[in-house]
């Protein structure tokens, strides 16, 4: 078996992709009993084609399992989401009270809002 291409791939269903994974798989122990028992150097070369093979196809069924995810919760808010969906950032901005919270003010600080306003003057200085 060849190199895979990427557009082959993307282009082939999940029961495609995941019969691909077992013939792979299966060819993989095939040539790995050819290495032990001293086989031709040819079929140990193609070992780690094979491999990586193996890594395109299993990158591949991820990719679509999350982008079908990713679909289902869209509409979700950021709690609702799983956690390898939810936007990266960093940590202070992760942690960060929302916006609505962060507006709150508390009782003591509405009464002095309220009794002593912001003097507006008519002449500037």
């Amino acid at each position: 078996m060849g190199r895979l291409k990427t557009s082959e791939l993307k282009a082939k269903k999940k029961q495609d992709l995941e019969k691909q994974l077992t013939d792979l798989k299966v060819e993989l122990s095939q040539l790995r009993v050819a290495q032990v028992t001293g086989g031709v150097p040819a079929k140990l070369t193609k070992i780690r084609e094979v491999r990586k093979s193996i890594a395109q196809v299993l990158s591949q069924i991820n990719f679509n399992q999350r982008e079908h995810l990713k679909l289902l919760y869209k509409k979700k808010s950021i709690s609702e989401k799983p956690y390898d969906l939810r936007p990266k950032l960093t940590r202070a901005l992760r942690k960060r009270l929302p916006i609505s919270k962060k507006n709150l003010l508390s009782l003591r600080k509405q009464k002095r809002k309220w009794n002593f306003p912001i003097r507006k003057y008519a002449i500037k200085a």
